[in-house]
């Protein structure tokens, strides 16, 4: 089996190389429409550039998995701007898209965590519809739509969890049926736990992102490796592998935040299930040091016995 690893954003060991530029609201309309329109061109001109320089650090670093980050377009959903993001920069969309297809790259979005579709406020619903679909032209001016994914988490339960799910089943299917199809669902560390999203997932038909962390954090009455047939279930219409996250609590009294890197300790357990399981996987690496953490947990991961490194960031076991 192939075990894949992957990371979010921002290549820490490229010099200045932040996708994620932005212009605050406040600070637009404090600028006459000549100074907005540079700044949001030249904040969205520089992260597109910098995926760019990612995605070829990527390649030459042996990452297959890469998690895209959202702000790529600085103030593109805010109601009193959403501006025309697409055609000015077309020809660096394309350029991503097409080093993503030659690299045979997986890529994905993360939306924040308001971008749900369990709220009663209409809203919030219509906000994040519109999110959804910002993330879904980018993959679709990138020509990767038909195959990257867009991962969001259920929601809030708001005091009932079962009217909650009732909602998204509701508010998500006034989504585009092609923005459906790319989306994932994962779950999270307070409210859904994995048993319930994916029951979720079942029901709609989408693939479940297992996260091993927030699963700890909120492990519900299942066993993750108890888990596993069906959780793999979820990914075979898309005849892609099976997603996971993977993060290390930065302390015992702050377990929920992130940590800078993996801990193998704390990861071995989730790697043994999967080896036991075996079916490869893709996993993401969410820790604070982003790439640096992913080539690290890989060459450590490296060192243990039964675990060959085949690649910077692919293990075969």
């Amino acid at each position: 089996m192939i075990l894949r690893f992957g990371y979010v954003s921002t290549a820490l060991s490229l010099w200045e190389a932040s996708p994620s530029r932005t212009l605050t609201f406040t600070n637009w309309k404090k600028l006459d429409e000549n100074t907005c329109n540079e700044k949001l061109y030249a904040a969205t001109e520089q992260n597109l550039r910098n995926t760019i320089r990612a995605l070829h650090y990527n390649i030459a670093h042996g990452f297959h998995l890469y998690r895209m980050s959202s702000s790529l377009v600085p103030l593109a959903t805010h109601p009193e701007v959403r501006w025309d993001y697409l055609t000015p920069f077309g020809h660096l969309f394309k350029e991503i898209g097409d080093l993503i297809k030659n690299s045979a790259m997986r890529v994905s979005f993360h939306p924040s965590q308001f971008t749900l579709f369990t709220s009663p406020k209409e809203p919030v619903t219509e906000n994040s519809i519109t999110d959804m679909i910002y993330h879904y032209n980018m993959l679709r001016a990138m020509e990767v739509h038909g195959d990257a994914t867009i991962n969001i988490h259920i929601g809030g339960a708001y005091g009932d969890k079962e009217a909650a799910i009732s909602r998204f089943d509701h508010n998500f299917n006034k989504l585009n049926p092609s923005i459906r199809k790319q989306t994932t669902l994962e779950n999270d560390d307070k409210t859904y736990t994995a048993e319930e999203t994916l029951q979720v997932c079942e029901q709609h038909s989408l693939p479940f992102v297992f996260d091993y962390h927030h699963h700890l954090a909120n492990p519900g009455n299942e066993e993750f490796a108890d888990l596993l047939p069906r959780l793999y279930a979820t990914w075979q219409e898309t005849n892609k592998t099976p997603k996971f996250h993977l993060s290390s609590p930065r302390s015992a009294t702050v377990f929920r935040a992130h940590a800078e890197y993996v801990d193998l300790d704390f990861a071995l357990p989730f790697i043994n299930t999967l080896k036991s399981f075996g079916q490869s996987a893709d996993i993401m690496i969410e820790a604070k040091s982003k790439d640096k953490a992913a080539l690290k947990l890989v060459e450590e991961l490296s060192k243990v016995r039964g675990f060959k490194r085949i690649d910077g960031g692919t293990i075969m076991v």
